[in-house]
């Protein structure tokens, strides 16, 4: 039997920090007056953001710069120039991100359009391997999977037809939002309430920064001292309180979180961008304001290797990290941060963070310069063509936001003074079993499969082999005390693998399955008195007496 061929492992590196920074604030104290006008603004600006996007969606691949400022040009005379501005790159974002789900989809559609034929295309009751799923279990099994090629392979031609024809499908709003609409009695909401927060997630009401200009931005204006006011569309500027057709709110600004970054950008008149939104179920005004951030210079990877590393297995409802020193010797018990991917998006949002702080506080008291993760991404390994019958393990990593999670780890672990050093999941979890969980298990210490993987992906950052050093001699040559393990280069093919049987490193192996296979014949002995004679003994039946 050939052995198994390992695909080839990625090396480890350093992920890049942040390039944006956004901190939000609410709008306390607002009158009667002041929550009218802003229903007013967004309302009127979200209109024109949604005649915008469908302009923009009906040129398709056609667009350019002409067509856009013709856009432009149509809105500056109901809203402002910068309003407009606001407007049409906000449109293109949100077409251009549809575009790229778009191909992503097409993808899927590929890849379980071939996982289909090729379980199609294998004899019933057929037995897979690990790389390559057998046929189905049964013919009823077999008969409905050629259904669903027949749907996966007309959607795949309808998004190709749509993709070559400029098509985007976008709603303004959300399409969870539009598709609860079906489902009010499951979503807990009346129709009221629905369209309530249909019409507000519709609204329109950011505007972007500006350098050069005063505070950073014309559009949405906040004052060191935390003065917000807002520059009138032209239909509504009947409603400015102050000069030059702005509206000032009541309410005033102070934001805890990085308020000294803040108020250094808009001393200097660098560009902020704002947004105002209202929460309907909170019934709650908030004002974000973001910025971006120069490129951050990551430091090397022998530096953050330096002081060692924390391994960090990412699971279904916990982190698992263990701590190891520069050499890859695990130091201390393993550490486990718990947190619960149910309910609400933003229950399990702050679940992750809350996690995420608890792992950084812990490295900071290790004192060790970086973090080290499995460079996740389920993208492409959630369909049912892929893991068949395991609905529960579909459902298992579709809940563990990978995309969210290293986004929110890189940012957290900036601010601590962290590096994040990305590796190559392959066979971390298998490898760290292998070699780490039972070594280190103890009466008093509790060694999970989860832990042996953090030591795994520990070592892969810290460029050490996942298998542990070569043990010291046996106290005889022989195998009584089982083989010892033998540490190979990195570069070694097979390393990993388990070592040949006995039987098969014997001295006489060769010519044992040359005659007899299975039957093992007692060897020579080296002394001279048990050794054994090549004649053969015959009894004479004459007794020679001369």
């Amino acid at each position: 039997m050939s052995k198994k061929q390992l695909r080839p492992i990625d090396a480890p590196f350093v992920a890049l920090g942040p390039s944006g920074v956004a901190i939000r604030d609410r709008l306390k104290l607002l009158t009667t007056e002041d929550d009218k006008v802003l229903r007013l603004v967004g309302e009127h600006l979200g209109n024109l953001a949604l005649l915008d996007l469908k302009a923009r969606c009906a040129d398709g691949n056609e667009h350019s710069t002409d067509t856009w400022a013709a856009r432009k040009q149509g809105l500056t005379a109901a809203s402002s120039s910068r309003w407009a501005g606001s407007i049409t790159k906000a449109t293109h974002d949100q077409w251009a991100l549809s575009r790229r789900c778009q191909l992503a989809h097409i993808q899927s559609l590929e890849a379980g359009v071939r996982t289909l034929m090729h379980r199609l295309s294998q004899p019933v009751g057929e037995k897979g391997t690990k790389r390559a799923p057998g046929g189905y279990r049964s013919k009823g099994e077999w008969f409905q999977k050629t259904r669903r090629l027949h749907t996966l392979e007309h959607r795949l031609d309808r998004a190709r037809a749509d993709r070559d024809n400029g098509v985007v499908h976008v709603v303004r709003g959300g399409r969870r939002l539009l598709n609860t609409r079906h489902h009010l009695g499951k979503a807990q909401l009346t129709e009221a309430e629905w369209r309530r927060r249909w019409e507000t997630e519709r609204w329109f009401l950011a505007a972007d920064g500006e350098s050069g200009k005063r505070y950073g931005n014309e559009t949405i204006r906040v004052t060191p001292e935390g003065e917000v006011s807002i520059k009138l569309p032209a239909p509504l500027a009947h409603h400015a309180n102050t000069r030059h057709g702005r509206y000032v709110l009541a309410s005033k600004i102070a934001f805890a979180h990085r308020r000294a970054e803040w108020a250094d950008r808009i001393t200097a008149n660098r560009a902020v961008a704002y947004r105002i939104h209202l929460d309907v179920q909170r019934g709650r005004w908030y004002l974000t304001a973001s910025w971006q951030r120069p490129a951050v210079k990551t430091i090397p990877l022998e530096t953050a290797r330096a002081k060692g590393m924390i391994g960090v297995d990412t699971n279904a409802d916990h982190f698992a990290a263990y701590q190891l020193d520069r050499h890859g010797n695990p130091v201390g018990d393993p550490h486990r941060f718990f947190y619960d991917l149910s309910g609400t998006a933003q229950y399990r949002d702050a679940q992750i963070r809350h996690a995420i702080i608890q792992v950084l506080h812990w490295a900071k008291r290790c004192g060790v310069a970086a973090v080290a993760i499995e460079d996740l991404d389920f993208t492409a390994e959630k369909t049912r063509e892929k893991h068949g019958r395991k609905k529960r393990f579909r459902q298992l990593i579709s809940k563990i936001p990978t995309g969210k999670l290293k986004g929110r780890l890189v940012s957290m672990a900036a601010e601590q003074g962290l590096s994040i050093v990305a590796v190559d999941p392959a066979y971390t979890s298998q490898w760290g079993a292998q070699h780490w969980q039972k070594p280190l298990a103890a009466p008093r210490r509790k060694m999970s499969r989860h832990d042996a993987a953090g030591i795994a992906i520990g070592r892969r950052a810290l460029g050490h082999p996942i298998r542990r050093r070569t043990a010291p001699p046996q106290h005889h040559q022989s195998d009584g005390a089982g083989h010892r393990t033998v540490q190979a280069d990195r570069d070694v093919r097979g390393r990993e693998g388990t070592r040949p049987p006995v039987t098969e490193r014997a001295h006489d192996s060769r010519a044992r399955t040359e005659t007899t296979r299975g039957t093992r014949a007692t060897s020579a002995s080296k002394t001279v008195r048990d050794a054994r004679s090549a004649g053969t003994w015959v009894q004479d039946p004459l007794l020679i007496t001369g």
